[in-house]
């Protein structure tokens, strides 16, 4: 599909659908939520990062925290991420797990020498690549459907077209790719072109399907993968021992993809087999934003700090593909005429689609404090915020009124589906001469202003470490588990009652070793 002929494809699906609306709204959260950053030190206190320093978390952190070297070091930290879910769709459970080696985590910092005459004692320059979030995700589900199929979903949005769809338009919408395949240029004509929908009139509509009775086995699979990582270069400075100031300025890369099918098994139908929905999607994006974080040291024992970070200002470009398959009994459909015949067609694909935005993210700020117990250990708080109802979304992409209508609409979906939240982190640390243990929890709360579903989308994360370090080298061990749920719904009707939505229960865990130098 031409860019021009997948702008306006877009934008009329955008006007006749709240639900494509609501898909940018998603996508914008998916793209902004921060669960658990930094080494695998920060991420055993429960990724903590407002009111504790000398860490290489605390250049993506809070940088001030910078203002804490004596000695410049070098950090890396390979990790290990299993994820695992549950999902449960129309009374049957599917369990299924995968696991991902990656780098999370690198860093250097350089630190000046001390200023024993200055009030600004030192000063610290630090450079690192980290992981915001991870895509990795991956369900099974299935079960037994009496009240409804995909093609019902198709044909609701065939009859309720405004204006309606004509047989030419069904017709004329199957064209010839570059290679000479037939491509469809939306899924009626699909299924159209594949006789699971057909007229009742001399113009089209009302349409019917090939068959709305009978009961299906209903199965899908999703999977995902991909991160938001970022490149970050942080500078603070200390006055005084006391007062620590830092900014930042990060540049982001989204990578993000997923492959998904659906399935209709029809048992007893006199008309098909089956009919399989694939979808195809890949996201890439670039952005920046910037931080500045203070840490003020009360007393030996006690120190509060905080960090103000503005959106990260994404360019994003995305595809968008499907492709539709059917089997028929027997081998045969029934044409306009009632006589059975070959059908055409028993697999088309979608003309992918390409589209282009700019994404602003939400402003997020933290306050924290730590308290310390001479050379024994500290405890480590963070309230965060994040402002989940200030995103927004605009484009260049259609035309004047289809960007305006875009920006618009999207922004009122924000408003209509997220709220801003605040998150509570918690840690703390153990020390016995060379060695660490710690431990640390967050409370992530859920952004949603709907649970309609009855699904609390809240997240809890649960770690703990251990650690040895001397005066060069240190090397630190984390295990994070995280629990919390989410749905997806593989279409929509116009009565709620007849289709159903897939629970998932997601039980990630990720080990992470962090290895540092001094120089």
């Amino acid at each position: 599909m031409s860019k021009p002929y997948s702008g306006i494809a877009l934008i009329l699906s955008l006007l006749t659908s709240s639900v494509a609306f609501a898909q940018y709204a998603t996508d914008a959260l998916r793209y902004s939520e921060i669960n658990q950053t930094g080494t695998a030190r920060f991420q055993a206190l429960g990724g903590n990062h407002a009111a504790i320093g000398g860490d290489a978390s605390s250049i993506y952190g809070n940088p001030a925290g910078l203002g804490f070297y004596s000695r410049s070091e070098f950090t890396f930290s390979p990790a290990v991420t299993i994820a695992g879910t549950s999902a449960s769709y129309l009374g049957n459970t599917d369990k299924q797990s995968s696991s991902l080696f990656n780098i999370p985590q690198a860093s250097i910092v350089f630190a000046s020498q001390p200023g024993f005459q200055r009030k600004w004692k030192r000063s610290s320059f630090g450079v690192s690549f980290s992981r915001q979030q991870s895509f990795q995700n991956g369900y099974l589900y299935g079960g037994r459907n009496n009240n409804s199929a995909y093609i019902d979903n198709v044909l609701e949005n065939v009859n309720n077209a405004n204006p309606p769809y004509t047989i030419k338009e069904l017709e004329d919408g199957l064209q010839n790719n570059p290679g000479g395949n037939p491509v469809a240029n939306s899924i009626p004509v699909a299924y159209y072109q594949m006789y699971l929908i057909n007229p009742t009139s001399a113009s089209g509509p009302p349409f019917t399907a090939i068959d709305g009775q009978s009961v299906v086995d209903q199965s899908g699979d999703f999977t995902s993968k991909g991160a938001t990582s970022q490149w970050t270069f942080a500078y603070a400075g200390n006055l005084n021992d006391k007062f620590y100031l830092g900014g930042n300025v990060g540049f982001s890369r989204i990578k993000y993809e997923y492959s998904s099918r659906f399935s209709d098994d029809y048992i007893n139908s006199p008309a098909l087999t089956y009919i399989d929905q694939f979808e195809d999607f890949t996201v890439r994006g670039t952005g920046f934003n910037a931080s500045l974080g203070a840490i003020y040291k009360i007393n030996p024992m006690f120190q509060i700090g905080g960090t103000l970070i503005s959106p990260t200002f994404s360019a994003i470009k995305e595809t968008y593909s499907q492709s539709v398959a059917a089997g028929f009994v027997g081998g045969k459909v029934k044409d306009a005429d009632g006589n059975l015949i070959t059908p055409p067609y028993t697999s088309l694909p979608i003309s992918p689609n390409d589209f282009e935005y700019t994404l602003i993210g939400p402003i997020r700020g933290n306050l924290g404090g730590t308290v310390f117990f001479q050379n024994k250990g500290f405890l480590t708080a963070t309230i965060e915020y994040a402002g989940y109802s200030g995103m927004r979304a605009r484009t260049s992409f259609l035309d004047a009124t289809g960007n305006q209508d875009f920006k618009d609409n999207t922004k009122a979906d924000v408003k209509d589906t997220f709220r801003n939240t605040v998150n509570f982190r918690l840690g703390g640390e153990i020390r016995a001469k060379i060695f660490r243990a710690r431990i640390g929890g967050a409370y992530i709360s859920d952004p949603y202003l709907d649970r309609t579903d009855g699904i609390d989308r809240s997240k809890l994360l649960f770690s703990a470490g251990v650690g040895v370090r001397n005066d060069r080298f240190f090397v630190d061990l984390t295990g994070t588990f995280a629990t919390y749920k989410s749905a997806y719904t593989p279409y929509y009707l116009n009565d709620p009652k007849n289709f159903a939505s897939v629970e998932i229960k997601n039980r990630p865990v990720n080990v992470m070793l962090t290895g540092g130098v001094f120089f």
